[in-house]
């Protein structure tokens, strides 16, 4: 049986990672069985991060190249039903969310002092406690870094506000005549996009982009659609 490595319930999310989320929409899309092994140090994955697989006794990292070898495996059905129109426009709304909008969630997280303290005590429960405060900084250090690079660590968080109210519209304008992201049928890209919306508005307690989030009631019942369509939800 396929065994798909995730991270373990963390903010009253089922599975904090859009990535893994993702993965695991696809494979309840195409009746897969498969085994959740929940994993709480990325470090040990083939890439350093969540999601992978295991199948046949090869390892496949990443949730996109993972899409790509479950779309192969199962004759096209993830891709190759698409048209070009659906293609390219799922292809370019799953690149704003988990490009942009995926930081910024990110950013949210790690970066707002506050609700770092969520991170540290539910995050690096596994560490114990005399390093969990040094391993905590050390890795929000790393997260900054990362953040600063992408260019979205350069802006103060009213500069973030604004750029998650521009990508919510753009999606909410996207989803204003049709039910799907790329058009009126359930798509592979949908489960990135409602994965990453689904993860802003279940999260607990929620960070600063949850009441920017609230202004956009149509999103949120977009993710609750797709969620239900594939029988897979980000909350517990």
């Amino acid at each position: 049986m396929m065994q798909l490595y995730t991270f373990p319930e963390t903010f009253g999310l089922r599975n904090v990672s859009p990535f893994c989320l993702k993965v695991e929409m696809a494979l309840a899309y195409l009746g897969v069985e498969y085994e959740i092994v929940e994993e709480k140090d990325p470090r040990k994955s083939p890439k350093g991060k969540l999601p992978y697989i295991k199948v046949d006794g090869s390892v496949i990292p990443d949730s996109e190249i993972i899409l790509e070898y479950l779309d192969g495996a199962h004759a096209g059905k993830l891709y190759g039903h698409l048209t070009d129109e659906e293609y390219s426009r799922g292809y370019a709304f799953t690149r704003l969310s988990e490009d942009h909008l995926y930081w910024l969630m990110v950013a949210s997280r790690w970066l707002d002092d506050d609700w770092f303290r969520n991170v540290v005590d539910q995050f690096f429960d596994f560490v114990p406690w005399p390093i969990r405060t040094f391993a905590s900084k050390a890795a929000r250090k790393g997260v900054a870094r990362t953040l600063d690079l992408h260019g979205l660590g350069r802006h103060n968080i009213p500069e973030q506000k604004e750029f998650v109210r521009r990508d919510l519209e753009a999606l909410n304008r996207a989803l204003s005549s049709r039910d799907f992201i790329a058009g009126d049928r359930l798509t592979a890209f949908d489960f990135a996009v409602a994965g990453l919306l689904a993860g802003i508005y279940d999260q607990q307690p929620p960070t600063w982009i949850n009441p920017i989030a609230q202004e956009y009631p149509d999103l949120q019942a977009y993710a609750e659609r797709v969620q239900e369509a594939v029988g897979v939800f980000a909350r517990h």
